[in-house]
């Protein structure tokens, strides 16, 4: 059995940081392509991270490039997702995901499918 499950949220105020984990079991996330997508209340959901986790670049949106940061411990099947100068516009529930179709590594990294977690609760105060 597949599980995915992300730690590491909570409530922070603009500007500061948070770093989720996300911890897979079940599943041998090497080579694989992997990531984090988000979604808040009344939104579009959205890939906000991807990686191939044997190496390669990462890809961000335009809305989180530089100031998000994807890495994969792959000797511990985790990966990570370090979140700095965070705004209110990052408040979400971020999910990890291991993409079955590639779209999460890609420029505009978007979750096409696949294995994702239950979420964990990102919120940004002013």
């Amino acid at each position: 059995q597949v599980q995915l499950v992300e730690s590491g949220g909570g409530s922070v105020q603009a500007g500061g940081s948070l770093r989720l984990s996300c911890a897979v079991s079940g599943y041998n996330i090497r080579y694989k392509c992997v990531g984090w997508f988000r979604q808040a209340p009344g939104k579009e959901r959205e890939g906000v991270a991807g990686i191939y986790s044997g190496g390669g670049p990462a890809y961000y949106p335009d809305s989180v490039k530089d100031r998000f940061t994807i890495s994969v411990d792959n000797t511990k099947n985790t990966l990570y997702l370090q979140m700095n100068s965070l705004k209110p516009e990052d408040t979400a529930v971020y999910y990890c995901a291991i993409e079955g179709w590639g779209r999460l590594c890609a420029p505009n990294p978007v979750f096409g499918g696949g294995y994702s977690g239950q979420g964990t609760q990102v919120t940004v105060s002013s």
